[in-house]
Order: C-alpha cells, then structure tokens, then sequence
C-alpha cells in the first residue's frame, strides 16, 4: 500500500472516516499542463516564473509514452497524456488512445473522483481552453463517474466563434489562454479550491505550425507570464490564510526531432517531458529524473494524505514523488513460461510481499483477488514459478513498506 506521512495508520482511518480533519482540508492542489513544450526547448527559453517555482522545490525532466514496445506502450498524445496524469496509469488501462476521447474507462478514477469521494465538500475546478477535458476526461455528470460535479468550470470558448474567430495564426487560442490563465489566477486567489486543473494550449499550436522557432519561444515566454500570474496567486493565499499549496506544472509530450512539429510515436524526443513544482521532500524518482506522467496522481494522493481503497490502489502504474519509495521500475523478463520478475530496489533493507492475480475483472468494474506468492528480502528479482509463468496473463503486484508496483504478462486475458 502507498503510506500516507505525517500521520499514523490507525489515525489516518479516524480521518477518512470523518472526512478529514481541518488540517487535512487546508492542503490544497493545483496542476497546470502547459501542451507540448519539449524540455530542450524549455530549458533553452528565459522562464522566470517556472525558475521561481523550481527553486522553491524542484525541476525535472520526466516522461510520458509507457513502457515503449510492451503492453503500456502509450501514444504520445495530448489527450492521453493528460489522462494518463488524470488517472495514474497507462492508456492500456485508462482506454484513451487519441484526442477523439472514444471509450474512456472510467473504471480507472481521476484525481477528481478519488477526492469527491473522499471528502464530498471538496471545492473542485477547471479552468481550460479545451472542453473535452471535463466533459470526456472528468466525465462530469456521466452515471459512469457517479455523476462526479465540479464546483467551478470555465472552459468551451474554442468553439465560440463569435466572441473568437478562429484565425490561421491560432490567435484565438492565445486569447483563450490569456482569459483561462486570468480568471484561473482571479479565482484562485478569491476561493481557494482544493483541487484544480488549469490547462493552456497555445504553445502545442505553435509548436504545429512552426515547430523550433522564434514563434514557438514567445509562446514559451508568453505561458511562463500565465504561470507566474496563478504562482502569485496561491502565494498570497499561503500569507493570508496559512494554506498548503502544492503547484505542479508539466507538459503531455515531447516533439518528433528535428523540426519539432509533430508528435504521437515513442522516439525519445517525443516520450521526454519535464515537471515544475514546489513540493518539498522530492525523492530520487524525480529529482534523478526518473518521474513518469503516472507518477502525478499518486503525488497528489500522498499530499493529501488520502487513503483508498487497495482495489484502485494497485492497479496505480506510478508511485509517489515525495516522500520515501520502496520499490521502483518492475518488469518481467525471460522466455514466456520461464520468466523472472525484475524491480529497482531502493531499500534493500526491507522485506517485500508478492503477490498474483489471473484476472482483470477490475476494468470492467469488477474486483481482482490477488494472492500471495512470496515475501522475500527486497533483492530486485523473483523466479516465478512455471505453473504461472506459463500463463498467457497475469498480473503482479510487489509490495513494499512505502510504495507498492504493478506489472502485467499481456496486454489482455
């Protein structure tokens, strides 16, 4: 299971059970996707605000795409990526496969759910200059997501072609942007939600359109100035109200190379991200640049000190970015019915349960019963036993005292 810090377990389950505590409800979140900003590109512009961010926590190249050439394989997709951020896990399992959003499974919660559920009185809001992130992503109002209702929205100006004509330069969306980032910051400062979702899509259009280039830099510079307006925001809440503020700023993809116009396969340059945050306590999985898009949500989870349940707890692909980790990075590797499981170790001092699963019932709403193998000193690798390894799926869950990992044989049952 992933622990939870700052309090004990038996308190932690008081907790839950009232709806948090006062304490508990002060730490508030927002995230902030900047589309389709390579990291080199990133690093190469002057970005102030983000500067100013890093250095209050941390900066940090990361990536997006899955395990490339095995089940997780991801797109390297705007609408995947932000829900693979959404729901901490891999498009194998959260169903989006491009920005038509067909099929999402909702069986697999976003951040949203998990904290509505958790805490109902939860303040909740989007700010976004594309409306398909809450009405297919969030899925708000759907019967799927439990009718999830989010506090304050403010999105669906790119198809008001009234107020913004769409242009060849895409100087509507620069507009959008301007008016997302303004009242995000305006609203942020006067309410304070618990969770938002703020998301700026100028710099992936001029990423299109002109790929490396002088355009695409001012887009860079112009998002930055957007950044720094909801940064100074959330600052002065801290000062006035004492709140815990968590910023976390990322983009969804890379660009192919050289040009730096398209995206969507598993190059390296199209796989590598970066993240920006003030969080404290940041572990070697980010500060070594190892951090994932999945890794997002369960960051979140630790923060809030949010408990869930194990059944949506272990099908999480990423494993939190502050605090301490026990394990990392599992895979199986072998022939097919002599295989062994592989994982990085990060305290070897620790003991680590094992366990196994036939089934997949979980992503059609149902619940998978996982079944121990071993407990075995926390080495790094595991001879399966042929009588499973032989199987054409299983899943594998390592659990260590802090984190815990997933890992799959085939894509499908």
């Amino acid at each position: 299971m992933v622990k939870t810090l700052g309090f004990p377990l038996c308190l932690l389950g008081f907790v839950y059970l009232i709806g948090f505590s006062a304490l508990a409800q002060e730490k508030k979140v927002v995230f902030i996707i900047l589309d389709g900003i390579p990291a080199s590109e990133l690093e190469r512009v002057d970005t102030p605000n983000l500067d100013q961010i890093a250095e209050t926590g941390g900066y940090a190249r990361a990536y997006t795409g899955g395990k490339a050439g095995d089940y997780s394989e991801t797109p390297t997709i705007s609408a995947v990526g932000y829900n693979s951020l959404l729901t901490g896990t891999w498009a194998n399992k959260h169903n989006v496969w491009g920005n038509g959003i067909e099929a999402p499974n909702y069986n697999y919660w976003t951040i949203f759910r998990f904290l509505k559920e958790a805490r109902p009185d939860a303040q909740t809001a989007i700010f976004s200059t594309w409306q398909d992130n809450r009405t297919k992503l969030l899925g708000e109002n759907l019967p799927q997501t439990g009718y999830l209702k989010l506090d304050k929205s403010l999105d669906g100006m790119e198809i008001d072609t009234l107020t913004y004509p769409h242009d060849e330069g895409h100087l509507y969306i620069r507009a959008i942007d301007e008016k997302v980032a303004r009242e995000a910051a305006n609203y942020l400062e006067t309410s304070g939600p618990d969770l938002t979702w703020v998301y700026l899509q100028y710099t992936d259009d001029m990423g299109h359109k002109f790929g490396k280039s002088p355009e695409m830099d001012e887009a860079i510079r112009l998002v930055d100035a957007q950044v720094g307006s909801i940064w100074e925001s959330i600052r002065r809440r801290k000062v006035e109200f004492g709140e815990d503020w968590l910023i976390w700023v990322t983009t969804d993809h890379g660009r192919k190379d050289p040009e730096g116009k398209d995206h969507g396969g598993q190059s390296i340059s199209e796989r590598e991200t970066w993240m920006v945050t003030n969080a404290q306590n940041l572990n070697d999985r980010f500060l070594l640049g190892n951090a994932s898009m999945v890794d997002i949500l369960p960051t979140f989870l630790r923060f809030y000190n949010l408990v869930v349940s194990e059944k949506r707890e272990y099908e999480l692909d990423g494993i939190p970015l502050i605090g301490e980790i026990s394990i990392a990075d599992a895979e199986l590797i072998g022939k097919p019915k002599k295989q062994k499981l592989i994982w990085k170790p990060l305290d070897k001092s620790e003991k680590v349960s094992i366990y196994w699963s036939p089934t997949d019932n979980f992503s059609a709403g149902g619940f998978d019963e996982y079944i121990l193998l071993a407990n075995v000193e926390n080495s790094g690798s595991f001879d399966l036993p042929k009588s499973i390894s032989k199987k054409k799926f299983f899943k594998l869950l390592i659990q260590g005292e802090w984190n815990e990992v997933n890992v799959w044989k085939g894509g499908k049952k």
